[in-house]
């Protein structure tokens, strides 16, 4: 098998685990995955703006998994992984060679933060190359300030996203995606008018719904609850992606910037 084929199967093969065996991971194995996806990831100016907390004591597991909405992952995986915006090194470097000190502003977070989202993305096929199992936890971006305490984070370093990382107790399906036509755009974005929404969005409905009504009769019960009838419908509810959770949660990372030295 040439190198594009097996990429391009480790790529259709990724699953987001929520399920984890209490085995260890191999002595070494996350440091060496580590340094080579750093190596592996492009990094604006080659500043590395990047660093990474490996959480694997129990204790600090236990208070990373208050913070994550306790959610079972984050105790059964024998591995956490925050990734942070990081631009407190370098400005310390800056300072012990005389330079003009920068990188804090809304600039540098917005350069830092994509670096970490970059570098999360190359361990996260890293480690799926060596079998192991990775989730993404959305969690972390609204427990920036209690994430950073917890870590002991300085000023101009801020929790960006997280991986719980083991070996996999589960095999999910694959989860589906939006068609090509409805993201891919050539030469300039094609605005789609309701009859293509509606198109591109149909299968993706029709998945959603089932996935959600018919594996949990609790979540079931919670659509009929809150008057929920289309997927669309549960993404803006209360209990999904509150816009009124997320107006609140934004004024508080935007404050969170200001403390800690990017705003």
């Amino acid at each position: 098998m040439s190198p594009a084929q097996a990429f391009s199967e480790l790529m259709q093969a990724h699953r987001s685990i929520r399920s984890f065996r209490s085995e260890p991971l191999p002595e070494g194995l996350i440091d060496r995955l580590l340094q080579d996806a750093l190596h592996g990831t492009s990094s604006s100016g080659n500043l590395n703006m990047i660093s990474v907390v490996k959480t694997q004591s129990a204790e600090r597991k236990a208070r990373l998994h208050e913070l994550h909405g306790g959610q079972p992952m984050v105790l059964q995986a024998p591995l956490v992984l925050t990734f942070c915006a990081d631009s407190f090194r370098t400005r310390e470097w800056l300072a012990l060679r005389g330079a003009r000190p920068g990188f804090a502003d809304f600039m540098s977070w917005h350069v830092a933060a994509f670096d970490a989202m970059i570098l999360a993305q190359t361990v996260s096929l890293a480690c799926e190359s060596h079998g192991l199992g990775i989730c993404y936890m959305g969690t972390t971006l609204f427990s920036m300030r209690a994430i950073a305490d917890c870590l002991e984070l300085p000023a101009n370093c801020l929790p960006v996203t997280t991986l719980v990382v083991g070996w996999p107790a589960e095999a999910p399906g694959q989860r589906d995606r939006l068609p090509p036509a409805a993201w891919i755009h050539e030469e300039r974005y094609r605005r789609p008018s309701a009859a293509d929404i509606d198109a591109r969005f149909h299968e993706r409905e029709r998945r959603g719904r089932a996935r959600y009504m018919e594996s949990s009769p609790a979540m079931a019960a919670l659509w009929a609850e809150h008057g929920i009838t289309s997927l669309a419908q549960y993404y803006t509810s209360k209990i999904k992606y509150d816009p009124d959770r997320f107006a609140a949660w934004s004024a508080d990372m935007e404050a969170l910037l200001r403390e800690r030295g990017f705003l």
